[in-house]
């Protein structure tokens, strides 16, 4: 008789690192999400909108 093919499986495990402090996690986390933030600022939309506002009053006083 024949047996039906069994699946191999992965070996699971359980890995708790020897030195990790959650708290510190957090914090690092934190703060790279809040200087992301930052830097992703509204100023360059802000710079681009006043360079095309500048740049369609030159325009519009030029043609008129």
């Amino acid at each position: 008789m024949l047996l039906p093919k069994q699946r191999v499986r992965h070996r699971r495990f359980q890995y708790q690192p020897r030195y990790y402090d959650p708290t510190r996690d957090e914090r690092l986390k934190r703060r790279i999400r809040i200087k992301s933030k930052a830097r992703r600022g509204r100023t360059p939309g802000l710079l681009w909108f006043l360079i095309l506002c500048l740049m369609a009053l030159y325009v519009y006083f030029k043609l008129g």
